[in-house]
């Protein structure tokens, strides 16, 4: 086949190899974000096994206003607030992004890799919401809830991932000079998305109170009848309608995990390490997984004498949370300690609440903020030396490598950082 001047000029601009790269990038950053999509399936099934029937489709409404209303909430002012900075580290924008709102101020010309960032960073922050609604479940007013979930997509999220994820952010290990030499490792969101998740669920259970029938001591405080707190223990579990679709939402939300956590790369060919780099990321948060859920199962058979299916689901759940921000810099061995450790401070986590009669209907708080929490100092124990300058540049190294501490020290500022912003 013969082709004119004019026809080899136009393949070669079309397959040029920067255009198959950016095709290539494209496609790997929108395919890991419908999977971070997809784990608002998980949670709508999760939440509504863990809750009883009558109240399933009241669960199912709050998890569509998330992306609703988050998706409006970030495209208004989400992304600004998170991205929305001139990117050279200027004091100005250390604390929040403060251009593109609405997509507007030449955000197509200025940002090359725009719409793709938005559509990925708006699945992230339509996660961090929707970890409130199975926590508030039976007892939030719709109208509260949709606000609740503006407000966390819109600026509470964002000025944290500005923090950590843009360049400009004080937190963050790219700023040309980053706290203590090394800035917060997060990489795909342990403090970022779950910490705050999880801690503004604690703190909207903790406003809402528990749901009748829960604490007796509760029911005293609401001037409930005492012939009906006669009826009712002192600490009364209230049970899910459906096993099936806690596990179902589980099994969906693990699989969402390998859009959230091998995503983060953001691109498969701007860096030679980015492939390998993926491929790593699936594994660390493939054994983070097993690992918080074999050590939740068997610490409760340990405890009750009972293989309790909903709490490997959580203990599960909350390895992954706790791998997520240190997925990239770890060995496949510190994974699993890493994901043992998440389900720990899970249960940790869901022992303290409930004995302050803080009344989570399916444990988001302990599972995200705690498990979070973990996650976020893990990098400061195992941060491998190799894995930091392949994914970061820096020559920073968690305690068990021999580091100096100034990891721990930037990594101890972002945990206190996220958590009193939350």
């Amino acid at each position: 086949m013969n082709f004119t001047t004019d026809e080899l000029a136009f393949l070669d601009a079309r397959y040029a190899p920067a255009s198959v790269a950016f095709a290539l990038d494209t496609h790997w950053v929108l395919y890991c974000g419908v999977l971070v999509l997809l784990m608002q399936a998980g949670f709508a099934m999760l939440c509504a096994g863990s809750i009883r029937a009558k109240n399933a489709q009241n669960i199912l409404l709050k998890n569509l206003l998330d992306l609703c209303v988050g998706a409006l909430s970030f495209w208004a002012t989400g992304y600004a607030f998170a991205y929305g900075g001139p990117g050279d580290g200027s004091r100005g924008s250390r604390f929040v992004g403060s251009r593109h709102f609405f997509l507007s101020d030449g955000f197509e010309g200025a940002e090359s890799h725009g719409f793709r960032s938005w559509f990925f960073q708006f699945a992230f922050a339509a996660t961090s919401a929707t970890i409130v609604s199975g926590a508030v479940a039976e007892r939030c007013a719709m109208a509260a809830y949709a606000g609740y979930s503006a407000f966390l997509a819109g600026f509470v999220w964002p000025v944290v991932a500005h923090w950590v994820w843009s360049e400009s952010g004080w937190l963050s290990p790219n700023r040309p000079s980053p706290l203590f030499g090394v800035g917060a490792v997060d990489f795909a969101g342990s403090g970022v998305v779950h910490m705050v998740g999880g801690g503004a669920a604690g703190i909207a259970v903790r406003v809402l109170g528990p749901r009748l029938g829960r604490f007796e001591d509760a029911a005293s405080e609401r001037g409930v009848d005492a012939a009906l707190i006669a009826t009712l223990r002192r600490n009364t579990p209230i049970r899910g309608h459906s096993m099936p679709l806690v596990v179902l939402g589980t099994f969906l939300l693990w699989i969402g995990w390998y859009g959230f956590n091998p995503g983060s790369t953001l691109a498969l060919t701007v860096e030679a390490e980015q492939p390998e780099t993926a491929a790593r990321v699936a594994v660390t948060t493939t054994l983070g997984a097993v690992a918080g859920g074999l050590a939740s199962l068997l610490a409760t058979y340990r405890l009750n004498g009972t293989y309790d299916v909903a709490e490997m689901c959580n203990g599960l759940l909350a390895g992954l949370a706790s791998t997520t921000g240190s997925c990239a810099v770890v060995e496949p061995w510190a994974a699993v300690v890493v994901g043992a450790g998440g389900a720990w401070s899970y249960a940790w986590g869901a022992a303290f609440l409930e004995r302050r009669k803080v009344d989570d209907a399916v444990n988001a708080a302990p599972v995200h903020f705690f498990g979070g929490a973990w996650g976020m100092l893990a990098p400061a124990l195992f941060a491998a030396p190799s894995r930091m300058r392949a994914v970061y540049g820096s020559d920073a190294r968690g305690l068990l490598y021999g580091g100096d501490g100034s990891l721990l020290g930037a990594q101890a500022v972002a945990f206190c950082a996220i958590a009193l912003w939350v």
